[in-house]
């Protein structure tokens, strides 16, 4: 059980680096923003590390990047106004769908 909540933090961790490095981007606090974006992503190895432990190497690794990938594609779409469309409505499903399955076949 421990080693799905590391998942799910890391996971978390994972959305947290490409949201520092857009804030670098937009706002004035460049270093900071770089400076939580290294955190995030350290955290994130961290807990993939951890989370590995007790569950198998592909499996982790295509729900960390899933729950990565449509974390900050809602982000985007949300706080940075990325473009929203059916067809990318669609993609996301299809992730989660896959996150969905690995997770219950496991």
């Amino acid at each position: 059980m421990m080693s799905w909540i590391y998942l799910f933090l890391a996971a978390i961790f994972e959305v947290g680096w490409p949201v520092g490095l857009k804030l670098a981007q937009v706002t004035t606090a460049k270093v900071l923003w770089i400076l939580f974006a290294v955190v995030a992503m350290t955290l994130s190895g961290v807990f993939l590390y951890m989370a590995q432990k007790h569950i198998p190497i592909g499996t982790a690794y295509a729900i960390w990047t899933g729950i990565g990938a449509v974390g900050t594609f809602l982000i985007g779409v949300i706080f940075f106004h990325d473009a929203m469309s059916m067809m990318r409505f669609f993609g996301i499903i299809l992730i989660i769908s896959g996150v969905t399955l690995l997770k219950i076949g496991h």
